[in-house]
């Protein structure tokens, strides 16, 4: 619980000291932002400051930092140094300056920016993979939480149809009239969830293990032969959300056009981002005490689901904690966190498709018709990947891990757009630099060395994450010499 404290203090005062530096760095002003300057009662629309924050929250959050985080804590307490310090200097940095740009450029989405830092033959590449890792969002968040909500009645197929009808609602209305009058709600009850665990875990203040005594890889004590994953790469691709995660550069934008003043993007963008590393550090923890927990109660739990807790799938660690700690209050949140969390994130990820989609070929999204010819083909392809992954016995997993993969490389090209803006402003370009090489090496590495991939050893997979990573540094020097 030591190493737990440290790290919720080392997130707070990361975003009154070093988010204070980054803000500096970027300088926001008092010029018109795009939700006053091109408010079109669709996308553009200023909301109150409080509004805005709760819906950027849920908007990143969704199922991510809960998920993640329980997956990530089996590796042990080094996914509190991820969380931590990935959160302070690479996810909540990413995130404002996707957003400040985003602002700075009419509202412009992830590829625009991309194109503006990084070339056209860039932008092309982030539409196709922006798009593509949307796709997969929608599609992962639509098949779980109907299998969940089909355990209260009716079959996971009416299920699916009713998710896919609000998906198609939540996308074409304006953002005002479902997201921003639902989401703020479905946040607060991710919020209250999260500090009713912490409260739970100060009273009971459980035996866990801590950074000093634990850093090496505890998965692979725990269950030999079968958790064969390494820290490095894998811990930093399991642990997305609540750390450093590129489908929050597909979100950022959506709020960026309802901010209205720059200021306010600290709060709103690196905010929410430490935020949700502290759900991410909360259930982390819950998930340390439910894996290696001590003395008994831990035990205990582990054997109400059968002998097998280490195997224990992230939506079952969440409903039996809750119910275990919260009581029928928790019950009733975990299915709020299982079931509105995921979908409330698949819409966004399908409007953000819409409008990066609008954006890239010039289609206005104010007439009802032109919202329909971009948004439909993205339910079309959804619903077929979907059928796939219905098909394909492991077909979930699959595309999770691709996803995982994908989500970290977008944030990657994110973090190199960002550097190339900074430097090309003389601005302390180190703050993006060093956490877009470091995860350069992550996604070289990881893809090499997964089974989903290459399957390469780990010597090649390493040695070939380095050169990928000098390669790259070496490119941005002689740049930037120019």
């Amino acid at each position: 619980m030591i190493t737990f404290c440290l790290s919720l203090v080392a997130l707070i005062l990361g975003y009154l000291l070093y988010g204070r530096f980054v803000e500096r760095v970027f300088g926001p002003d008092d010029r018109v932002t795009p939700a006053v300057e091109k408010a079109d009662g669709v996308d553009y629309i200023a909301l109150p400051s409080w509004k805005v924050f709760m819906i950027q929250f849920l908007n990143i959050a969704g199922t991510g930092p809960i998920f993640g985080a329980i997956m990530g804590a089996k590796f042990g307490p080094s996914a509190y140094l991820w969380i931590a310090f990935g959160c302070i200097f690479a996810g909540a940095v990413h995130d404002y300056l996707v957003g400040m740009l985003s602002m700075r450029h009419g509202g412009a989405s992830c590829p625009e920016i991309v194109g503006q830092y990084m070339g056209k033959g860039a932008r092309r590449l982030m539409l196709v993979f922006s798009v593509v890792l949307l796709l997969m969002v929608g599609t992962v968040f639509v098949y779980s939480p109907a299998e969940i909500l089909h355990g209260f009645g009716g079959s996971t197929f009416m299920w699916v149809v009713i998710i896919f009808c609000y998906y198609v609602l939540a996308t074409m209305l304006p953002i005002d009239k479902v997201i921003g009058r639902f989401y703020p709600l479905f946040a607060f009850s991710l919020l209250f969830m999260a500090a009713g665990l912490m409260v739970a875990l100060i009273v009971k203040w459980p035996s866990l293990p801590e950074l000093w005594t634990n850093l090496g890889n505890m998965g692979m004590k725990a269950d030999p032969g079968t958790f064969t994953d390494q820290i490095y790469p894998c811990l930093f691709i399991t642990i997305a959300c609540g750390a450093l995660s590129g489908f929050h550069a597909t979100q950022s934008p959506l709020m960026a056009r309802c901010v209205k003043s720059e200021h306010m993007g600290r709060p709103v963008f690196y905010g929410s981002m430490i935020t949700e590393g502290i759900v991410a550090l909360v259930w982390c923890t819950v998930s340390m005490y439910f894996f290696y927990g001590n003395p008994a109660p831990g035990y205990e739990l582990i054997q109400a689901v059968g002998n097998n807790g280490f195997h224990t799938s992230a939506p079952a660690v969440v409903n039996i904690m809750c119910n275990h700690w919260l009581g029928v209050v928790g019950g009733i949140l975990a299915v709020l966190g299982v079931v509105a969390a995921p979908i409330t994130s698949g819409d966004t990820a399908f409007r953000s498709a819409r409008l990066i989609i609008s954006e890239a070929f010039g289609i206005s999204q104010r007439p009802i018709p032109k919202r329909l010819l971009v948004g439909l083909p993205l339910f079309v392809g959804s619903m077929a990947l979907l059928y796939w992954q219905v098909e394909n016995p492991n077909g979930f997993n699959t595309i999770w891990q691709y996803f995982g993969w994908s989500n970290q490389t977008l944030s990657v090209i994110m973090l190199w757009a960002a550097t190339v803006y900074l430097a090309q402003r003389r601005k302390p370009y180190l703050i993006t630099l060093i956490p877009a090489l470091f995860m350069t090496s992550v996604c070289a590495s990881f893809l090499c060395v997964s089974k989903i991939a290459f399957g390469l050893p780990e010597t090649i997979s390493y040695t070939v994450g380095l050169v990928v990573t000098v390669i790259a540094l070496v490119w941005f020097v002689k740049w930037n010499n120019k």
